[in-house]
């Protein structure tokens, strides 16, 4: 349904050229939304994510799928932002024993999952989702790297844009920095409106947010960290499993396209359809790995309890396998309270049968893969 543009248009100097910054009109829309439109695509959306949030009936604990999906989603979020760093190299920068590990790019990366965390801690302690704390997770993944240059953790003083080499150029001119406040209060008063749906929630104030463009950097890790807490916050899913950066990097140029569309045409509808689907996509793709794991962990399991003696012990080092698909010998040990030796005969045990890997081939600092796992979950993370 197209309704023209969705905000208004302010004329500002920037580095000498006069440039028209988008201001988007509160939310939500009007007139509002057309919602036979995509009813269908928002129920087989809500049916995709109350299959997803029984999940935790598939696997014998939740966290052990959380831990490393939640990662996942740090890789995929922060390559869409121009990342190099796989899986593999964050889970290995999370191994402080294991030295040599190059940082690049994945010291980034791994504050992505410290924002997230964070979130998520303050939102179960009783705290709002609201714009402090918005600036709460950018401050936190900002706060080194690419991004600490970029007032971490404050909304912008300055004109940015999107695409182009200046403003005069670009593809998208956000407000004016003095309209960010006002823009940014609009869209957390949106946040606690009960009456609108929470998905529908989700996908527009993703969508206004993106708009805005609040801070200097981060705003697409950000945004779409959004989405992920608001769900949580509204009870849509008891655990954060939702979480769409492979949806959008796959589909990046007509996710920017609809963006636009909304913006110029008022076509909500469109992008209501699109992060529907998005949403569907996701949900029955995390299911779907979280059965082939489940699957896989119990035939590792029965195989395990194969080998007689060693079973017990082989057994509680395949559980923190499950936690951390790449371990050392020393983690190990500290985490199943084994001694060096037992845990070393039991990784051998593990190697014997193919459960697990070596991956450094060298004699000290060794890390274990678990190659199954680690593969099931690297779907999409290849640069």
């Amino acid at each position: 349904m197209k309704r023209g543009p969705t905000g208004e248009f302010s004329s500002l100097s920037v580095g000498g050229e006069m440039v028209r910054a988008f201001v988007p009109h509160p939310l939500p829309p009007v007139p509002g939304i057309s919602f036979e439109a995509v009813r269908e695509k928002l129920d087989r959306a809500l049916l995709a994510l109350g299959r997803l949030d029984a999940v935790s009936a598939l696997l014998p604990d939740t966290q052990l799928f959380l831990y490393t999906y939640v990662r996942k989603e740090a890789v995929l979020s922060s390559q869409i932002e121009g990342t190099q760093s796989s899986l593999s190299d964050l889970l290995l920068f999370e191994l402080e024993e294991v030295p040599g590990v190059p940082l690049g790019d994945v010291t980034e990366v791994s504050r992505y999952v410290r924002a997230l965390e964070h979130g998520l801690a303050r939102l179960r302690a009783g705290f709002p989702l609201s714009n402090r704390l918005l600036r709460e997770i950018h401050g936190i993944l900002l706060a080194k790297g690419r991004g600490a240059d970029k007032t971490p953790g404050a909304f912008r003083r300055t004109q940015n844009w999107i695409g182009g080499t200046r403003p005069g150029n670009a593809r998208f001119v956000p407000p004016p920095p003095e309209r960010v406040e006002e823009c940014m209060a609009q869209l957390e008063r949106f946040l606690h409106d009960e009456s609108v749906p929470t998905l529908v929630k989700a996908a527009l104030s993703h969508l206004q947010f993106e708009t805005i463009h609040p801070f200097l950097d981060g705003n697409g890790r950000v945004g779409r960290l959004l989405v992920t807490l608001l769900l949580w916050k509204e009870g849509v899913l008891k655990e954060p499993l939702l979480y769409l950066s492979l949806y959008l990097k796959r589909h990046r140029t007509r996710y920017y396209d609809l963006l636009q569309t909304v913006r110029t045409g008022g076509d909500w509808e469109a992008w209501l359809a699109f992060f529907a689907h998005g949403v569907s996509v996701t949900a029955e793709g995390a299911v779907e790995t979280a059965r082939a794991l489940a699957k896989l962990f119990q035939k590792d399991r029965d195989r395990l309890r194969a080998l007689g003696r060693g079973a017990s012990s082989a057994l509680r080092v395949h559980h923190e396998l499950q936690i951390r698909p790449l371990n050392t010998i020393p983690r190990l040990c500290a985490r199943t309270r084994l001694t060096t030796p037992t845990v070393t005969k039991a990784l051998r045990g593990l190697e014997r049968l193919r459960i697990v890997r070596e991956t450094t081939k060298k004699k000290r600092d060794r890390v274990f893969g678990y190659t199954a796992f680690l593969g099931l979950l690297n779907e999409g993370t290849q640069i």
